[in-house]
């Protein structure tokens, strides 16, 4: 038996109804907070990532899905959505209209990481990015969304935690001062945060080795180092924070784990999930519009992943768990008269069709078992009426519409019987 791909994951009824339910949660609060869809393509060159991802991020060196195609290209499975978003916007030409473009994006990404609760190798998340706008209020309102999506799904005593880290004019200073640092404990650093030490420094703090943890505890800090422009926008990016009620800690190790970021980055956290307990990650990414070749544009926005936020759900206040049902189930008992039964299925067809084109959901049982079996599928299916349409219905041209909720029976004119469901599940509404 050919079985999925390690670190992919079939997702079934009833669980895939818990997906559509919280994918339905992003796209309202996507449009209350005045956010369009945008989709691209699920892979792209693999320079558009190795430039703004980054060299030396794990991402690029140990994660990427790459592979050339049969033209030779250097193509790459998505790893991650702000980039593709960022390419999209500028070769569509969005960056020519009126700013900011406030995108979100909901589809597949692909890492080769190792499997584990609510990490998958193929995975689905979500993401905003408001392109064009430097401001601070940009910040918090990307924030803001992220802190509104947790609350809705119940997951009460998250932790909001921020830092900045620069722009490239002021990080040149601390770079040299953490280099140094660095340098002389270089011993007791990882492999991989010996070969980043040089290239890209602040990435060692972002290391989850507890003795690379150890080393980065008294590094020097950015925000000793900023220029007048990086410390305004921190100084006002708290003062709004605060004014809208958010509360936050500020984590000086903090850097995320994309080498585009600028300025402010952000998590939020939540404790029951564990050691993996981050459900959302961004922030600011100055410079990553002019890395891809055009003007030079702010950017800022954040991504979570749908697999963990569905398990922080799981334990949350608000766990979700949709009810499932249709509105009528159709049964259709069999006749000894061959003919007469496949009157009866046909009229049962004809009358199922009538049901769906009036935006009524139904089923049947095309094996057609025993009406006692119809009536329990009918169960299975948390149907809330029955329409029963047998020998006796159609000699006098009536159907039995019985409700399973609150047990009355009726018999309706089958001329009649549609307008009489639209009546009872719509209140008449077409």
């Amino acid at each position: 038996m050919i079985r999925a791909p390690r670190g992919t994951n079939d997702i079934l009824p009833p669980e895939s109804y818990r997906w559509i339910c919280l994918e339905a949660l992003l796209r309202r609060l996507s449009k209350v907070y005045n956010f369009e869809e945008i989709r691209t393509p699920m892979f792209e060159h693999t320079e558009l990532f190795s430039r703004t991802v980054g060299e030396t991020t794990d991402i690029v060196q140990k994660e990427m899905y790459t592979f050339q195609d049969k033209g030779g290209r250097d193509l790459t499975l998505r790893p991650e959505g702000t980039a593709p978003v960022v390419r999209a916007f500028l070769e569509r030409g969005l960056d020519g209209g009126a700013l900011p473009k406030k995108l979100f994006y909901l589809g597949p990404m692909f890492r080769y990481e190792k499997p584990q609760a609510g990490r998958y190798r193929e995975f689905m998340q979500y993401g905003v990015e408001i392109l064009g706008s430097p401001s601070a209020y940009s910040d918090v309102e990307v924030i803001h969304l992220g802190v509104r999506i947790a609350e809705e799904l119940g997951l009460l005593g998250t932790t909001l935690f921020i830092n900045t880290i620069g722009c490239p004019v002021c990080r040149k200073n601390h770079r040299e001062d953490l280099i140094k640092h660095l340098s002389r404990r270089a011993g007791e650093l990882c492999p991989d945060c010996l070969a980043r030490l040089d290239k890209n420094p602040l990435r060692v703090l972002d290391c989850k080795n507890e003795p690379c943890r150890e080393v980065a505890t008294d590094a020097p800090l950015m925000k000793e180092y900023l220029c007048s422009d990086c410390e305004q926008h921190w100084i006002t990016l708290q003062s709004i924070l605060e004014s809208v009620g958010l509360e936050y800690t500020v984590d000086p190790t903090l850097v995320r784990g994309l080498d585009y970021y600028t300025k402010t980055v952000f998590e939020l956290k939540w404790p029951p999930l564990g050691a993996q307990d981050t459900i959302i990650g961004g922030g600011r990414y100055d410079g990553l519009i002019e890395e891809l070749g055009g003007r030079p544009g702010p950017g800022v926005g954040f991504a979570m992943g749908l697999e963990r936020l569905l398990l922080a759900s799981e334990k949350g206040e608000k766990p979700i768990e949709p009810v499932m049902f249709i509105d009528c189930f159709v049964v259709m008992p069999e006749s000894e008269d061959q003919e007469v039964s496949q009157e009866i299925a046909n009229k049962g067809f004809e009358l199922l069709s009538d049901f769906r084109c009036s935006r009524l959901s139904g089923d049947f049982d095309p094996l057609r078992r025993s009406v006692r079996a119809q009536m329990k599928h009918a169960n299975r299916l948390n149907a809330k009426y029955v329409a029963i349409i047998g020998e006796e219905e159609i000699k006098q041209g009536l159907v039995t519409i019985r409700s399973m909720e609150h047990g009355w029976q009726k018999q309706v004119s089958v001329d009649r019987v549609s307008d009489f469901m639209k009546e009872e599940v719509l209140g008449g509404s077409n």
